[in-house]
């Protein structure tokens, strides 16, 4: 026998409870309160909303149409190809406009590496969709 304590669970009201039932992707999400910074973009995207409820399900509404177009696209690369979009990502946050740009990116960089051919790349890259930049860079982690 051990003498220590069982662990507690949270319990109902404590911002880490979970009820039960959930699966475990749904016990992903957080329950409470966060705040968030509206800049521009949320400001426009909320706009006209009435009351904190009306602008936290739109808010969600396009959180969850934004997973499922992630999810839906992107593009299938190599490891040089990717490795490629990293050394060209790696400034950190990138604009819709810089996203859209990658292409002419590719085609400009000195990046270097075995197996990577910046023309089939580019070429690429300039047939995708819009949506599938975003998945490309999101799947990156920018």
């Amino acid at each position: 026998m051990s003498d220590a304590k069982p662990a507690t669970l949270p319990e109902r009201g404590d911002p880490t409870w979970v009820a039960p039932a959930l699966t475990p992707d749904e016990q992903t999400r957080r329950v409470g309160k966060t705040q968030v910074f509206f800049g521009p973009p949320l400001a426009r995207l909320t706009e006209g909303g009435r009351n904190t409820l009306e602008i936290s399900g739109r808010l969600n509404r396009t959180a969850e149409r934004y997973l499922e177009l992630l999810r839906e696209h992107g593009l299938a690369l190599s490891e040089p190809e990717r490795a490629c979009i990293v050394h060209l990502c790696d400034i950190g946050f990138m604009s819709p406009q810089e996203i859209r740009e990658l292409p002419m990116e590719v085609e400009l960089t000195r990046f270097e590496c075995e197996g990577l051919d910046k023309r089939v790349l580019a070429g690429k890259l300039d047939q995708a969709s819009f949506a599938d930049l975003v998945a490309l860079v999101e799947s990156l982690g920018f």
